[in-house]
């Protein structure tokens, strides 16, 4: 057993997505980082079938991306732009359309497999020369002290870090021995997810229709095939998941309204619970929490990876500023400028979400959102914010999401 203190000036418990671009970024940046996560990812196989779980990554996070050195490895293996967003309601028929030239995008998204970017930022942490990994391990206790925080791991190790981080997900260990709290809704509603091949093939739009029960949305894929997310009660998830492929296509293809055609064929289908969940605070001494580890947002509108990456540039920015000024690398001030900063955001797209979800369920309600809908349609500044918001380049994103430079925030003004 090994009893020697090691010592870092960051820990990262958790690298997936989130915890793998914050240990990156700051990597990238000089410092040196402790990385503790429970399994690594597995090879990733570009010959093999799109896997089940994708993410709609914003320009901004792919901004983010590129600052941590992951993008183009990301892009150049597997991906899907899309410069086109269309939203409908299909109890009226009201409809929302998005195009990236309109906004002087290039593209207002791009579909990149979970395990694909989990993967790329894996090898990343491997190839840094100030990064260590410890792998598999898991934290089995914390002390924070007025100068480090030190963590035990399970195998015995121990660390001693400036700054402790918890990415560990939405059920995250960090979290709990912290004792935060968490406000948290449970929608009794499951996320079905395929990949599926239509008659006509996805003309690289990222395409959602509200129905009764949930919303169903169409994710373009780089073979012209697409990434379902259908928004069912958590019963009748269940009962699709049960149907033969036969069934299922036909009960997709009715939901769906015939876009894109007939639903030929369907890969594997799996589900996933959906929640809302909000920590009552981000940091606590030399510690602090990002990602699905501080907050969890409904897929409605596909942020919940895009808020975690803005947090870890977040974070970088403010830890990099202490670094320029001289100051403790996790100055509580300045975690609590971080706290403020990104929990506001996240709770008023939480929230936003929460109410746009609540008004779309009740058919009661089509009138409403029918309106709401064309008013948005109409509106150039409604849809500018909304737009400029979903791609994760609003007023209040981080430096790097705007595309300033890594180096711009280790070197200052």
């Amino acid at each position: 057993m090994n009893t020697a203190v090691q010592r870092f000036d960051v820990g990262v418990v958790g690298a997936g997505m989130v915890g793998g671009t914050v240990a990156t970024l700051l990597a990238r940046a000089g410092l040196s980082v402790a990385v503790v996560e429970a399994q690594a990812p597995g090879a990733f196989d570009a010959a093999a079938d799109i896997g089940l779980r994708v993410s709609a990554l914003s320009p901004g996070s792919a901004s983010i991306l590129a600052a941590a050195g992951a993008w183009d490895r990301v892009a150049q293996t597997r991906s899907c732009a899309f410069s086109r967003m269309h939203v409908e309601d299909g109890a009226t028929g009201a409809a929302l359309d998005f195009e990236a030239p309109e906004f002087g995008l290039e593209a207002l998204g791009t579909i990149v497999e979970n395990d694909l970017l989990r993967r790329v930022l894996w090898d990343l942490l491997d190839a840094s020369a100030v990064v260590q990994r410890f792998c598999p391990a898991r934290v089995r206790a914390v002390q924070a002290g007025a100068e480090h925080v030190e963590l035990q791991l399970d195998a015995g190790t121990r660390l001693r870090v400036a700054l402790l981080i918890g990415a560990d997900g939405a059920d995250s260990a960090l979290r709990g021995m912290a004792g935060v709290a968490q406000d948290v809704w449970e929608y009794n509603q499951r996320g079905v997810v395929a990949v599926v091949r239509t008659q006509r093939p996805n003309p690289h739009t990222a395409w959602q229709r509200f129905t009764a029960g949930g919303p169903l949305a169409f994710l373009p894929l780089s073979d012209g095939r697409s990434s379902i997310v259908w928004t069912r009660p958590a019963p009748e998830a269940q009962r699709l998941l049960a149907l033969g492929d036969e069934e299922f296509t036909a009960a997709l293809q009715e939901a769906a309204g015939g876009w894109l055609g007939q639903v030929l064929e369907s890969g594997p289908r799996a589900s996933f619970p959906l929640t809302m969940r909000l920590a009552n605070h981000y940091v606590g001494p030399r510690q602090v929490l990002l990602g699905d580890a501080a907050q969890v947002v409904h897929p409605l509108a596909g942020q919940g990876v895009n808020l975690g990456l803005a947090d870890a540039a977040a974070l970088a920015e403010v830890l990099l500023a202490n670094r320029r000024s001289g100051s403790d690398l996790a100055e509580h001030r300045s975690l609590l400028r971080y706290q403020r900063w990104r929990r506001s955001e996240n709770g008023l797209m939480a929230g936003g979400i929460h109410a746009l979800r609540s008004l779309f369920t009740p058919d009661g309600l089509a009138g409403m959102r029918g309106l709401g809908l064309r008013l948005v349609a109409a509106s150039w500044p409604l849809k500018d914010l909304f737009l400029r918001r979903a791609a994760g380049l609003g007023r209040n994103a981080p430096r790097l999401a705007h595309g300033e430079s890594l180096a711009a925030l280790v070197q200052g003004p």
